[in-house]
């Protein structure tokens, strides 16, 4: 095994990882936590129950700063596995995940506001209200993102072209979701919860094919796309 596939193993490792431990971190602070205190249109039971489970809402809270976290990890991670594609999209790519990483941090820093504002039970309504509306605008950058790898993922040779084609989907559904947000007020549905395959067979193959192949040797839909002696060779086309 040369160096550039172990490299490139070891970070279709750390993303996978990363995206699995996200999965549960995300679905513990938002399902287990956040909507079940939280009651939409009624301030007064929402900061009832949040005052009668504060130390649930924090460890949420706390969990949701560690998805920011593991979102940068998996920008850096797939930045490495995706480069020898194509560099500079890789980066773009990259920074549009970090920079939605920072925004996520901004709506939950509302939620903190809000903790602090339970005596006022409307402004701490509001606040969790922000929470919501500032991730789903983020989603946008996020959206670019899964279309930018989309797009490296078609493109590889070491990955089926249908991660890509699944992976632009939900790109799509989450873009339409933040755009939805901005344009239409009051509540929408979400075209995410029904496009986000692509993120779950993007974490899948990391975890089980990624951290397996042989990335010396294209052994995907387009063939050899990587020259067999050098990863840092120019891709075939």
């Amino acid at each position: 095994m040369n160096l550039d596939t172990l490299s490139l193993r070891t970070a279709s490792l750390i993303a996978g990882l990363a995206l699995a431990l996200m999965a549960a971190l995300a679905a513990f602070g938002n399902f287990v936590v956040i909507q079940p205190l939280v009651t939409p249109g009624d301030a007064a039971k929402t900061a009832i129950d949040t005052s009668q489970s504060e130390a649930l809402f924090r460890w949420g809270i706390a969990s949701l700063i560690l998805v920011a976290v593991l979102d940068i990890i998996v920008a850096a991670a797939l930045l490495r596995l995706f480069e020898p594609v194509n560099r500079s999209v890789s980066i773009a790519a990259a920074w549009f995940r970090v920079a939605y990483a920072a925004v996520y941090l901004v709506a939950i820093i509302q939620l903190v506001v809000a903790l602090g504002l339970l005596g006022e039970p409307e402004q701490a309504l509001r606040a969790i209200d922000a929470y919501g509306t500032i991730w789903l605008v983020g989603l946008i950058l996020f959206g670019v993102h899964l279309l930018l790898i989309g797009y490296l993922a078609y493109r590889s040779g070491f990955m089926a072209k249908v991660f890509g084609i699944l992976l632009v989907i939900a790109g799509l559904g989450y873009i339409a979701d933040g755009f939805v947000a901005v344009l239409m007020p009051g509540p929408s549905i979400s075209i995410g919860q029904f496009t986000f395959v692509g993120e779950v067979a993007l974490m899948l193959w990391l975890l089980i094919r990624g951290t397996r192949k042989d990335f010396s040797h294209g052994e995907g839909d387009q063939g050899h796309y990587f020259a067999p002696d050098s990863l840092d060779s120019t891709p075939v086309r």
